[in-house]
């Protein structure tokens, strides 16, 4: 049974950080790839940031420059901080897992081709 379980999400003023982290059971995280999605009001549920096996990352050009996502394969998490954050940031935050099913990290992260997601974590962006 494959969970994840986000945290840190919360309020923030435009222009602050936040660190959101995932914690990953019952997948085997020291493969595969781990990443982040988030939904806006109103909007479908679009990519953010993807992380594989050996540690190569992939932004969408949106938090390009300003998030970083990370993996501990150790203590099965990914963690993405965020910085100089924008009303436009404001979205639930979804953490999603899966193999890579033989896909490049890009192409894994825009296809949405993760196998397992969590419940969210929100964070919200006021100025």
């Amino acid at each position: 049974h494959v969970q994840l379980v986000e945290s840190g999400g919360g309020s923030v003023q435009v222009g602050g950080s936040l660190r959101l982290s995932c914690a990953v059971s019952g997948f085997t995280s020291s493969g595969g790839c781990m990443g982040w999605f988030r939904q806006r009001p109103g909007r479908q549920r679009e990519a953010v940031a993807g992380i594989d096996a050996d540690g190569h990352t992939f932004y969408v050009d949106s938090v390009k420059g300003r998030f970083t996502i990370s993996r501990d394969k150790a203590k099965s998490t990914v963690s993405i901080e965020m910085n100089s954050l924008t009303p436009e940031d404001t979205a639930l935050y979804i953490c999603v897992a899966g193999p890579d099913g033989n896909n490049d990290l890009r192409d894994w992260v825009l296809l949405g081709s993760y196998r397992y997601w969590g419940q969210g974590t929100q964070v919200t962006v006021s100025s």
